[in-house]
């Protein structure tokens, strides 16, 4: 009881708290506080128009991009009006369409990982009439509108949509051996996409990749679900070092139903992260070395040579690449975003016969996204950090690197869908001083109507972020935020969670209006600090790649210096500084509790990492390299090496889920063991058959936990 008495005088001599906010009070709070508006990416564009679709509970509704607030064509209403639509695409022609419902509350998708499941779809035909296929998933129509493909239990199939007939692509396809046409777990995680098929223009071929696993080591992941008997699910899952899914590309014919495969190099040992067809019908695919600092494109010519139209080489790593590093213009010519020629991501154009015609876009600043072109393609309309690396603007340029224009220059930080003749962008807007609002722009930038459903507010949010910069004692300058309580007084001493996740390209600093759990602390009076280190992302691939071969090493020095630099602060109580983070910010969160010295008075892992041992191939490889060749870089970094410097002064906490098939269990067990074996007293939270994301049940208790265990530990 007197130490109780102790605490609480000196809890009022740093500052007044007030009355304790809890999470779901603050989430109520912020949503009240923000006008609602249609999403800009819920508006489906249709091809070959400037209108756009979305749902109204049974209906999708045809509306024009200049009028989407108002009374539309219901373009299909669902057999049921119990059902509730909540996804939609046309056929190429428009004359039929794939649709998803949610009936009578019960929702179809059953999710696998984090990208991929299967669910229930229903076609809509020309005459009315629909069909329906069960558990399928990556589901598509062909370019000539006379087929769908499909993937079920790891085979490829096709679905003759004028005689409903299905058939198979393939048949050796077997759980956890061979994958058809979708993508192995590393693939869906790192390269984000499921759907491993493309069908050519014409629509006479599709084109497909065959993941063999068999050599895939097996993880198990134990399942409980309130059974009697528990029981491990099994999966194919390549940790760092181990082997990989052989993956061979193929074309089937569908006409004379023959399939042959393409070679795609001597080297199995290999990435190939996209297939595709260019404009001129020709077949292409990525390809990526073991070691990830070799990046190519390759282009099968009808004659079935091969050509190579683009070659991307790093000492240290090429940043894996997606649909957005090539982009055709027409048969012949195409744009690359590319990092390592000028240090910092820029568009080049290029020739499939000439090679690089020329550079489009410079600067020390990053293009971040294609957005798309215009009818005549002579125009790129793409986001980009030129104003400032913590925000986002659309600007458009001439393929020739003339003419640019910023369109939509207010400060913050914006989100655009452009329409499908790509006249009009529905666009998002945010800053730390406003919250989310939504319009229509056209190519001039000029708005031409409102996508809010209720005046914008005028009011701002009430914590906002404050942007700051400080030099390192090893020099380098790093930017952060401060959010601080209300009603703040500089000459009061306050409690400060430092909240990061520090992986490399991330960014957690930028100008707009987001809150997640750490937000409630605000509302308790706690001041909220964040920091990008280096390594993160859009500040130039000097400022990333600096980890490269020793993740966690910079990162984790740089976020001690931040605290370090806080508790310097004559308003930031230098006793009761806290850290956080989840995945990779979990492993940092680790190493800073550690490695800190006892600065850090509390300290929260989420679904940590706690050796890149455990971690996956393609994750792990591009920024560590083979832990055969560097376990140095593997072994010094992992927290589980520093788990004896744990100080008696840090309250730890460590949570995960059993079964997150990402960062595995495993992690936060074998970091328990080393702490048991060199005496430290922690906490732990453990939430049975949640995933990664403490999905599907857990999301809020999580945070919760969390604002407690700050609210009693800091």
């Amino acid at each position: 009881m007197r130490r109780l008495l102790l605490c609480t005088l000196l809890l009022a001599a740093t500052f007044t708290a007030k009355a304790q906010v809890s999470y779901t009070e603050m989430v109520k709070m912020n949503r009240e506080a923000a006008s609602s508006y249609i999403a800009p990416a819920s508006l489906i564009p249709l091809a070959g128009t400037d209108k756009c679709m979305n749902f109204e509970h049974n209906k999708v509704i045809l509306r024009d991009y200049t009028n989407p607030l108002e009374a539309g064509e219901v373009v299909l209403t669902a057999l049921n009006t119990d059902h509730q639509i909540f996804s939609y695409s046309k056929s190429p022609d428009g004359t039929m369409a794939i649709y998803e419902v949610v009936d009578n509350g019960v929702f179809p998708r059953r999710e696998i990982y984090r990208h991929s499941y299967t669910s229930i779809y229903y076609i809509a035909f020309p005459d009315g009439s629909t069909a329906r296929i069960d558990d399928v998933r990556d589901i598509s129509f062909s370019p000539d509108n006379k087929y769908l493909a499909m993937s079920y239990y790891n085979d490829l199939f096709l679905y003759n949509l004028e005689t409903n007939a299905i058939y198979n692509i393939t048949d050796d396809g077997k759980w956890n051996h061979i994958i058809n046409g979708t993508t192995d777990w590393v693939y869906e995680e790192e390269y984000g996409f499921t759907k491993a098929y493309a069908f050519s223009p014409d629509g006479k071929e599709i084109a497909y990749l065959k993941f063999d696993e068999s050599n895939v080591p097996e993880f198990e992941m134990m399942r409980f679900d309130n059974t009697l008997y528990n029981k491990a699910y099994s999966f194919k899952y390549p940790k760092a070092g181990d082997c990989n899914s052989r993956v061979t590309l193929h074309v089937y014919n569908i006409e004379t139903q023959e399939t042959r495969q393409i070679f795609t190099g001597e080297e199995t040992d290999q990435y190939i992260p996209r297939i595709d067809y260019t404009p001129a019908g020709n077949l292409f695919y990525y390809r990526v070395n073991r070691l990830q600092n070799h990046f190519e494109v390759i282009m099968v010519e009808k004659d079935g040579t091969q050509k190579r139209i683009y070659d991307e080489q790093d000492e240290r790593y090429v940043e894996r690449p997606n649909e957005s590093n090539i982009t055709f213009i027409d048969q012949e010519r195409f744009i690359v975003r590319e990092e390592t020629s000028a240090g910092w991501f820029h568009l080049y154009l290029h020739s499939v016969e000439k090679g690089r015609i020329g550079t489009i876009t410079s600067g020390e600043w990053e293009v971040t996204e294609i957005v798309g072109m215009s009818p005549n393609k002579k125009t790129i309309y793409y986001m980009s950090t030129e104003k400032s690396p913590e925000e986002r603007h659309l600007y458009s340029i001439g393929i020739n690197g003339k003419n640019k224009k910023c369109l939509l220059s207010k400060p913050g930080y914006w989100r655009v869908s452009p329409s499908a003749n790509m006249n009009y962008f529905a666009a998002e807007h945010s800053a730390t001083d406003c919250y989310p609002t939504a319009a229509i722009y056209d190519t001039k930038g000029q708005e031409v109507c409102t996508l809010m459903l209720e005046p914008a507010t005028t009011e701002q949010p009430k914590f906002q972020r404050q942007y700051y910069t400080f030099t390192t004692e090893r020099g380098d300058e790093l930017t952060y935020y401060l959010i601080y309580p209300e009603a703040f007084d500089a000459s009061k001493r306050y409690p400060v969670l430092m909240t990061q996740y520090s992986g490399p390209g991330s960014q957690q600093i930028a100008n707009r209006h987001t809150y997640d759990w750490e937000e409630t602390l605000a509302h308790n009076g706690y001041i909220v600090a964040c920091c990008d280190a280096r390594g993160t992302g859009y500040r130039g691939e000097e400022f990333k790649k600096v980890t490269y071969a020793d993740l966690g090493k910079c990162e984790v020095e740089d976020q001690i210096s931040f605290a370090h630099h806080l508790a310097s602060q004559e308003f930031i109580d230098n006793e009761r500084i806290g850290i956080y983070g989840w995945s990779f910010g979990g492993f940092m969160a680790l190493n800073c509790a550690l490695k800190g010295d006892g600065i850090f008075k509390m300290a929260i892992a989420v679904a940590p990492v706690t050796s890149w041992r455990y971690y996956d191939t393609i994750y792990t490889e591009i920024y560590n390299g083979l832990p055969q060749d560097n376990p140095r870089g593997y072994d010094e970094n992992s927290p589980i090496t520093h788990a004896h410097r744990l100080s008696d002064k840090t309250r730890l906490l460590i949570i995960h889920g059993t079964a997150d098939d990402n960062v595995h269990f495993q992690n936060a067990m074998e970091m328990c063991r080393a702490l048991n074996r060199a005496g430290k007293q922690y906490d732990m939270m453990v939430y049975p058959d949640q995933n990664h994301s403490m999905r599907p049940h857990d999301m809020t208790n999580v945070r919760q936990k969390m604002v407690d265990y700050c609210l009693e530990n800091l």
